[in-house]
């Protein structure tokens, strides 16, 4: 594959599925410094991994996966690095919380609990609920995942009801 259709290809998928990548980002880390180092991680990966694409699946199937598994690196990494800091990082979290919470619009604070609650889940529960915001069919999700159709159903019946306890309370629009 030449340059100019690496450029070309990756640009379209950036325009297409920018949205995805969020998603997926946002799913994984929880602040904005972090959300802008794993996006840029994801770029990354997805520029490298453009002249790998045969086309065996939807383009936003590979796209998803990609950034999902390079999401879960990055993840692992941050953990690590976390540990060592973890005194420090959990008072500056705090702080920065309540100073970013009282300039957020209602939706946009609401849509954080549910990402915050999406990160505790376990990683494949964690992919499905991503997916399932992203639209993907179950057909979709069970290619991405290796897992069947039935079970992407009844997992994410289980995700929904540990979402909605998760999220009790906080609001009623949840």
């Amino acid at each position: 594959m030449k340059l100019a259709e690496q450029e070309q290809l990756f640009c379209q998928w950036l325009t297409a599925h920018r949205g995805l990548l969020w998603r997926v980002v946002r799913a994984f880390a929880s602040d904005a410094p972090d959300q802008e180092d794993l996006f840029q991680e994801i770029l990354l990966q997805l520029w490298c991994s453009v002249p790998t694409f045969r086309g065996n699946s939807k383009e936003s199937t590979w796209i998803y996966r990609l950034a999902f598994n390079t999401a879960l690196v990055w993840q692992r990494g941050e953990k690590r690095r976390r540990l060592k800091h973890e005194a420090f990082t959990l008072h500056a979290v705090g702080a920065s919380e309540e100073t970013a919470s009282s300039g957020r619009s209602e939706q946009e604070v609401r849509l954080e609990r549910l990402y915050g609650a999406i990160r505790e889940l376990p990683r494949l529960d964690a992919s499905l609920a991503l997916m399932l915001l992203d639209g993907l069919s179950y057909r979709e999700m069970g290619e991405v995942l290796g897992i069947s159709e039935n079970h992407v159903g009844v997992r994410l019946h289980r995700i929904r009801k540990q979402l909605t306890e998760r999220l009790k309370g906080q609001s009623d629009e949840f």
